[in-house]
């Protein structure tokens, strides 16, 4: 069950021209299950890891997937970048429902979504260098001769800051700080200009020193292209950094949904009263 304060629902159906046009991601009623085995004469069961979910996502607009461990949140990530097949429900994007696309149309869909991993070191090959790790997907999806690679991969590092780019370039992920592995993840998924960008826990794995960088260098990104943007986390203190509309999540349902003052001043749900007594601030002048 979804709890939304009617302060909510009039800020967001005036939010201007993002509430106006058609959302650019949408799910519908969307179940996510799994069957468990049986073994022995025990009863096989069913994990209701999103159940029934539904929102709509517009260019430019940043929503929020917050829930602890267990919540469902990852399962949900997973169906909307198509690595699981929803059991009902539908997940579409520009107007095509997901389970519909063949191969070719996938690996479209791949090139508009950019996905930015947990664990930085976890993502990047360790066996290739930056330059590699950032022109094989050109290779694939970009259509460029080497020329407008080598100008692409300059352009995204530049604006990820990871300089000097000749220097960063030649070296290899182990040989980079987390947060430097971070914005190289961060890099590759903007390479192919995408239209939205799924960001899984992109600063828990990350020193406090450099989680509010990694943060505004998103929100910046996101301001200066009109990126979608779905951001997963545990860390409510982090959301406030870009994300305009919370979704709360527990046991596979959205329990509540709201803007981050309101849901900071008046919290509906028990578990979101939990998540916000455990708020720690990510930035240590705040502090």
């Amino acid at each position: 069950m979804t709890t939304t304060t009617p302060e909510n629902a009039q800020s967001h159906s005036a939010n201007g021209s993002a509430a106006q046009a058609e959302p650019l991601l949408s799910l519908r009623n969307l179940r996510t299950w799994f069957e468990l085995r049986r073994w022995g004469f025990g009863r096989a069961g069913t994990v209701r890891a999103v159940d029934d979910v539904s929102f709509d996502l517009h260019a430019g607009e940043a929503i929020a997937i917050v829930g602890e461990s267990g919540c469902g949140k990852s399962t949900l990530m997973k169906t909307i970048l198509g690595l699981h097949m929803p059991t009902e429900g539908s997940v579409i994007f520009e107007g095509r429902d997901l389970s519909t696309l063949d191969a070719k149309e996938m690996q479209w869909f791949r090139s508009q979504v950019g996905y930015v991993q947990q664990d930085p070191f976890g993502a990047l090959p360790p066996f290739m260098d930056i330059r590699r790790i950032l022109g094989e997907p050109l290779k694939i999806h970009g259509n460029m001769d080497e020329s407008q690679r080598r100008n692409r991969i300059y352009e995204v590092m530049e604006e990820v800051r990871l300089t000097p780019v000749d220097d960063i370039l030649p070296r290899f992920p182990h040989m980079l700080s987390g947060g430097q592995q971070q914005r190289v993840v961060i890099a590759r998924a903007m390479l192919l200009h995408p239209r939205m960008i799924v960001a899984d826990e992109p600063v828990s794995m990350l020193d406090m020193s450099v989680r509010v960088e990694v943060l505004r260098l998103l929100q910046g990104l996101q301001r200066n292209h009109n990126l979608a943007v779905v951001y997963i986390t545990h860390d409510l203190s982090t959301v406030r950094y870009f994300s305009e509309r919370i979704f709360v999540m527990y046991a596979g349902e959205i329990v509540e949904q709201s803007r981050m003052d309101d849901l900071l001043r008046n919290p509906l749900h028990p578990y979101t009263r939990a998540l916000i007594a455990a708020i720690a601030d990510p930035d240590p002048e705040n502090a």
